[in-house]
């Protein structure tokens, strides 16, 4: 398989999981159930997963009141992207 396209299909899967984790965590906050931790939510965005994150957290407007999410959130993907254009130029 091509390196490139396992790349890909690593970021989409991720970027699904981040999308995913923000709906799951905020559907177990309307239940008062047992929460994903804020951590793991930012290791996944770390991971890759951080376009997939800020989208979920606005589609499914969670944890847009922590000034940590609305600015790290953006703030690690801007390092990713930073750090591919500088990897791939």
């Amino acid at each position: 398989m091509d390196l490139i396209f396992i790349f890909i299909l690593y970021v989409i899967i991720i970027n699904i999981a981040g999308f995913s984790s923000m709906g799951i965590d905020k559907a177990r906050a309307r239940k008062k159930a047992w929460r994903i931790p804020e951590a793991r939510l930012f290791f996944i965005a770390l991971i890759g997963g951080s376009a997939g994150s800020i989208a979920g957290m606005y589609f499914f407007r969670h944890k847009t009141q922590h000034w940590y999410f609305v600015w790290g959130m953006p703030a690690i993907l801007l390092l990713q992207l930073l750090a591919a254009f500088f990897i791939l130029r």
